[in-house]
């Protein structure tokens, strides 16, 4: 289902998700990485929801299942642009420039200053520091830029 490397990348999405390190996602998990990503008035039926998905209490191989039946028969782009629009609650498509580069360099396989620098050249945020996501996961996944209509 997954290759050795992506597992481990699971496994540390896993580990920074279980902030008190039992073995287990549970709803304060999932109110602490939502906080952590800046999005604080997350509802609780919202929680409520995405913990009815499991079929139990989420230990690794359940959070590993639940990753796999969600990427079966996905889209790459649909799901690259799922993983920005959690950090884009409005749906502008843009992302501040300043907060990617967070991301990026402080979390899971940290980017490095000469990475940062390359894909601010390839993508330049526009004049107020914004990144547009969505062409810049067009480009991944297509390989050229969308015709602008």
């Amino acid at each position: 289902m997954f290759e050795q490397a992506q597992i481990q990348e699971f496994k540390e999405a896993f580990t920074i998700m279980d902030q008190n390190r039992d073995g287990f996602i549970d709803k304060n998990d999932l109110r602490d990485t939502f906080a952590a990503l800046g999005r604080l008035n997350v509802k609780q039926d919202e929680i409520d929801e995405m913990l009815k998905e499991a079929p139990g209490p989420i230990n690794f191989t359940v959070f590993l299942t639940m990753f796999g039946e969600k990427l079966k028969g996905a889209d790459a782009e649909e799901t690259i642009l799922n993983a920005f629009k959690v950090f884009d609650p409005e749906g502008k498509g843009t992302l501040k420039k300043d907060f990617v580069t967070e991301m990026l360099t402080t979390q899971a396989d940290r980017f490095s200053q000469e990475e940062m620098e390359q894909l601010f050249t390839a993508f330049p945020p526009d004049v107020a520091g914004n990144l547009d996501y969505k062409n810049l996961v067009y480009i991944i996944t297509h390989g050229e830029e969308k015709d602008q209509e």
